[in-house]
């Protein structure tokens, strides 16, 4: 599928004639499949959705509609659709648990499904109001696993990669990733859309990126996340564009996250770190490391880009927990 942020906004009729199997609705009937497509150009359209959040929205839905198939002996049309009761999507619900999906993907399918019978609602087409009847699965807020301060900053160095059989130029490639997710608590998709002619180095202290929702916020980089960058892009024997990416792979092409996981899979073994050691424990351990130093929850938030306070209290409750080890193996009384 086409990217389409970049794109003028596609009709249904665009969409329809796309070959990707992610964006056929062949399991419902005409008039169902017709306002589904046109639910996705809204998406684009106007919505401003990225090509993954569209391909991830039709992926749910046929689903969805795959099941109604089935599950009416006949292909669901918008009177079908709107006439579904609770019962209808509980047996749905039941079928993907049966099947093992969890519940944070079951989650997402059914956000995505209501976002479509809104849809049919503002259309005037329909209504879905069973969708509103239907308790949303429940979620273990899992904590976040940081590593430790040492551990992080080995792993955004380039020392303990000093046996890698690779082109040294990957090696600071790959520490400077790691430094910008551990150094300015990025994302890693934030990381890898830099482009070259916003990339923070000598003087430039601050990097402006477009996280979740494609918010905007400006986050300082210190000067060891700068080193780390300039010592990259000294080596690096590739002519990047200004307009283009900062982070390329050995073919001079975009950096795929892939890489950047097996990079952080490989120094597990070297540096002796935990299966939770990925990228995104490094941002996890950047908000950890300076709420135990003392920073401001609302300051982190703002730094990390999280739409929800609630979402960064969670590391007040890992630092809570470590502190709580400390004082059960240090305290008099706790023996």
């Amino acid at each position: 599928m086409a990217h389409y942020r970049s794109m003028k906004p596609p009709k249904s009729e665009e969409l329809k004639s796309s070959t990707d199997d992610s964006l056929a609705f062949v399991s419902a009937a005409p008039d169902l499949a017709e306002l589904a497509l046109q639910w996705l150009a809204h998406l684009v359209g106007e919505r401003r959705l990225s090509a993954h959040t569209i391909e991830a929205y039709a992926r749910d839905l046929r689903q969805f509609l795959n099941f109604l198939a089935g599950h009416f002996g006949a292909k669901a049309d918008i009177a079908a659709f709107s006439d579904l009761t609770p019962a209808d999507i509980r047996a749905f619900m039941a079928r993907r648990r049966s099947e093992g999906v969890e519940s944070r993907t079951l989650l997402r399918i059914l956000a995505g499904v209501r976002s479509f019978a809104r849809h049919l609602e503002r259309s005037g087409r329909g209504k879905a109001s069973a969708f509103s009847a239907i308790r949303t699965p429940k979620l273990a807020r899992t904590l976040p696993k940081p590593l430790s301060a040492a551990s992080a900053r080995a792993v955004s160095g380039t020392a303990c990669r000093a046996g890698e059989s690779r082109p040294p130029w990957t090696l600071a490639r790959d520490a400077a990733v790691f430094a910008l997710l551990y150094g300015a608590g990025l994302r890693i998709s934030e990381a890898l859309s830099i482009r070259r002619d916003d990339a923070p180095v000598g003087e430039r202290d601050s990097l402006t990126v477009v996280g979740k929702g494609a918010k905007m916020r400006s986050v300082p980089v210190i000067a060891t996340v700068r080193a780390a960058i300039e010592a990259y892009l000294a080596l690096c024997p590739f002519k990047l564009e200004p307009a283009g990416p900062l982070f390329i792979g050995e073919k001079g092409g975009p950096l795929s996250p892939r890489i950047i996981q097996l990079a952080i899979e490989r120094l597990r073994g070297a540096l002796g770190l935990p299966d939770t050691a990925t990228p995104h424990a490094l941002r996890h351990s950047f908000a950890t490391h300076l709420l135990a130093r003392g920073g401001d929850l609302r300051s982190i938030q703002e730094l990390l880009g999280h739409a929800s306070l609630s979402t960064t209290q969670l590391y007040t409750a890992v630092d809570s927990t470590r502190l709580l080890d400390a004082w059960r193996n240090a305290h008099p009384r706790a023996r």
